[in-house]
This record gives C-alpha cells, sequence and structure tokens, in this order.
C-alpha cells in the first residue's frame, strides 16, 4: 500500500483526497500550520539527516519514515484538528518530503498551463492563456530552494551560487527553468511550462482554432514530402506542441534523432533517438552543446532530424544538414514574422565566427529552408498559427518568399476565435518537390474564400 492509501486508510471517507486545486488554507491557522510542518520535518531531520531531502534514500523507506512522523506530530498537537485538516496537513507535508510542495496541486490540475513562482510568498498560474495570483506559498526561502534542487538533481543538473541559472525538466517532461540569487533579486524563481500527458493531436490543434483543416492538411503533406519547416514565434505561442504534432506525420519507418535544450518531445514513432544537451560540470568541464548534438546527429544515419529550438551558431550546422541530404527536418526558432526569423537564422549563422559572406548565407537558407510556419497567442490567450510562407528562391540580396496561408482576424470561425486561417490563393511552387516524394497535394486546399 503506498504511503497516501496509507494515510487515506486511517482518515475517515469524508477527509480522503481531498482536492487543493484553489491553494486555499481550511480553518487551521497558516502559523499553527506552518508549525506543524516545521514539527514534522525537524523529526525526519533528527531520524534520517539530509538525506530525507537530498533524492539519497530508497523510496519505501523514505515513505515509511514520513508516515511515522506525521503520525506522531499530530498525535502530540494540543490544537483539535478536524478530520479534513488532518488529511490536508498529512497531504501536503507528503507533498513537501516527496514531491514539490505547494506546486503539487497545481500540477495536478490539468486546466492549470504555467506555474510562476516569482519568490517563496508570491505564485502565479497560467489558466486559459490570463494570468490569475493564488495564495499558496512555501513556508521560506530554504523550502523553495530544496523544492528547486530536487527538481534539477532528477535530471543531472546543478543549480548554485556558481551556476544560478539552470534549465531542468519534471519526470512527465514539463519544461523547468530557475533562476537563483544573486541574479534573481528577491529571491529563488522558478518557471514551470505543463505539458498534457496526452500529446495534443492535429485534430486538437483544429478543435481549439490553432489549425484549420486545409492548413492541417497541407502541413502533414509538406512533412511527409520531406520539406524542411522552421516554427516561428514569440515565447509561450506554443511552437513546441506544433512542432510535436507535425513531427507525427513523419512515417514509422523512418529514424528520427531530436536536439533538444531539455528533452520535450514526445514522439510516438518506434524509431526515435533523444539527445538532450548538457551544461559545464563545477570544474567547467564536460559541456555539451546544441551544437554539438547537432554534428554528432549527422555520424548516427538520421532520416530526419529535430531541434528543438535553434538559438545559437547552431544555425549553421543545422543549414548544413538540411544541405546534405537531410531532407525534412523540423526546428523552432524565437521571431515575431517569418520574414524575422530568416533575419535571425541568418544573425545566428554569424555567431559560428566564419567570415562569410552575407549572400552566401542567404543563398544557404534560401536552398535549405522550405517553409516557415508562424505562431502567435492572441490578446485573449489563445494560440493560433497566423500565417504560412513558403521561401521560393533569392533575388538578388533577397530572400523571396509567398504567403500561402494568412490569419484573417475580421472572419469568425464559429464564433470562438478572434479570426481564422484562411489560404491566400497563391499555389506554392513546391508541388512537384512533393509528387517526386509520393506526396500528391489538391492545390483547393489553396483555393481563397475570397475568390469562391
Amino acid at each position: 500500500m503506498g504511503l497516501a492509501e496509507r494515510l487515506n486508510s486511517v482518515s475517515p471517507p469524508s477527509a480522503r483526497n481531498i482536492p487543493t486545486p484553489s491553494g486555499k488554507r481550511s480553518s487551521i491557522a497558516r502559523d499553527e500550520y506552518a508549525m506543524l510542518k516545521h514539527d514534522v520535518h525537524e523529526q525526519l531531520l533528527q531520524a534520517l539527516g539530509q538525506q530525507a531531502y537530498a533524492g539519497q534514500m530508497e523510496q519505501r523507506v523514505l515513505e515509511e519514515n514520513v508516515f511515522n512522523a506525521i503520525q506522531s506530530v499530530l498525535a502530540k498537537s494540543k490544537k483539535p484538528l478536524s478530520t479534513v485538516d488532518r488529511a490536508r496537513i498529512s497531504q501536503e507535508i507528503i507533498d513537501d518530503i516527496l514531491g514539490n510542495g505547494p506546486l503539487e496541486p497545481l500540477l495536478r490540475d490539468p486546466e492549470i498551463t504555467e506555474i510562476m513562482v516569482n519568490r517563496a510568498d508570491s505564485i502565479f498560474i497560467e489558466r486559459g492563456g490570463k494570468l490569475h495570483a493564488t495564495d499558496l506559498r512555501f513556508s521560506d526561502e530554504d523550502h523553495l530552494r530544496r523544492t528547486i534542487d530536487r527538481i534539477v538533481s532528477r535530471v543531472g543538473r546543478r543549480v548554485d551560487e556558481a551556476s544560478t541559472m539552470v534549465d531542468a525538466r519534471l519526470p512527465d517532461g514539463s519544461r523547468v527553468n530557475a533562476v537563483l540569487p544573486p541574479i534573481a533579486l528577491d529571491g529563488c524563481s522558478l518557471t514551470i511550462r505543463k505539458f498534457s500527458k496526452d500529446p495534443f493531436t492535429a485534430k486538437d490543434l483544429v478543435t481549439m482554432g490553432t489549425l484549420s483543416r486545409a492548413a492541417t492538411d497541407v502541413i502533414d503533406a509538406f512533412v511527409r514530402g520531406r520539406l524542411n519547416i522552421l516554427i516561428s514565434g514569440g515565447t509561450g505561442s506554443g511552437k513546441t506542441t506544433t512542432l510535436n504534432v507535425m513531427s507525427g506525420f513523419i512515417p514509422d519507418d523512418e529514424r528520427i534523432v531530436t536536439v533538444e535544450d531539455a528533452a520535450e518531445l514526445q514522439l510516438s514513432q518506434p524509431h526515435v533517438l533523444r539527445m538532450e544537451s548538457r551544461p559545464a560540470n563545477v570544474e567547467g568541464h564536460g559541456q555539451v552543446t546544441i551544437r554539438d548534438l547537432v554534428r554528432n546527429s549527422l555520424r548516427m544515419r538520421p532520416d530526419r532530424i529535430i531541434v528543438g529550438e535553434v538559438r545559437d551558431a547552431a544555425a549553421l550546422d543545422m543549414l548544413q544538414a538540411m544541405h546534405t541530404g537531410h531532407d525534412g527536418s523540423l526546428s523552432t526558432v524565437h521571431a515575431n514574422t517569418p520574414r524575422d526569423a530568416l533575419s535571425r537564422i541568418e544573425t545566428m549563422v554569424l555567431m559560428a565566427g566564419m567570415d562569410l559572406p552575407v549572400r552566401v548565407i542567404r543563398e544557404q537558407i534560401a536552398s535549405a529552408i522550405n517553409v516557415v510556419v508562424q505562431q502567435a497567442r492572441m490578446r485573449d490567450g489563445s494560440r493560433h498559427v497566423t500565417q504560412i510562407s513558403e521561401i521560393t528562391g533569392l533575388e538578388g540580396d533577397t530572400i523571396l518568399m509567398q504567403d500561402l496561408f494568412v490569419f484573417d482576424y475580421n472572419a469568425e470561425d464559429r464564433g470562438q476565435t478572434m479570426g481564422k486561417l484562411v489560404p491566400t490563393g497563391i499555389t506554392p511552387s513546391c508541388l512537384d518537390a512533393l509528387a517526386d516524394n509520393g506526396v500528391i497535394l489538391s492545390t483547393d486546399h489553396f483555393r481563397s474564400p475570397w475568390s469562391r
């Protein structure tokens, strides 16, 4: 029997598994509650030492000691506690010792998409694209720091005074960023971007209005037809979700190599190799960058290379991969428009330190990248693909692009969104290339609604 089940078994049915989605306290005062939690922590420290919090103890042994400490402290409490308070305190102490403290009810809530801890006593969430304050809080700065240490240690990362910023992930793949003082002036900060336990599908994106049915069919054909696609957008616009959905269009008989800073992609194909970058150790050695991984992926006989995000000189290696037979590669980049995305790629190639003429770089970009998918988060919190643009070549020093789909802000789509993605009426020049790869795409997908 697990720890939670054992604690439930000693409480009346009415007090079992009490949810705390809003983070509100029950009738017990905050100070008295904090004192009870402190007593449990002290008893555990006396019995087990710091190994109780460092992840160095077998889970079964730790659960046994936590159970005994909770029952002992609650039995000695002079404060008469209701069964609801006992169950709630027990659950929150379990979360503190074995989980992520006050963040656990937020992590369990499927409607919450982002958790933002500004400091120990300030926690915000994003729900439905909107920010909301909670009344949850950590006991103190040390409590928040222990939680951060527990999260990053699970994936072999570290955060301390010498390395004050870290990217990590939770076991379910949720993305974690932590910043410590003195960089964070008001105390430790923690940001968690949650991912659905069940990855979104193309049908989900259509239902949510992120993509139209016609655009989904076109992107499906582009991926199966081995076009190189770049997904562009701002922070929180849904680039990774769209990348994950697009990767699902890759046939099952292809070998896929993924390269990420923190592993987030959830691919369902049977032949996937995942690689994750690594920061330097305490001595300053052992760093493995995205660029190192992209170069190494070329030696792994990939059919497709998926780079979670291009943000530095790895852009040069990605372009080289696209030029050397690895068609159908996918990646994301931070940019506000498709044109800005290409400018950012150009700038990042220059970061590689090679003295290349700008025209040569643009020639590489124009011949390597076939399609740019632009995504944005609207003011109402919804996320939409706002442009699908095809790169058609180079004229002089200018990369030529044409928009295949654009977001019409004046259109109404079932009255649920601010507009919808519509075709422009331009037929892409890549239809022959798709046909060469066995993918036939009807021109009806690109017929403009204004010409009908």
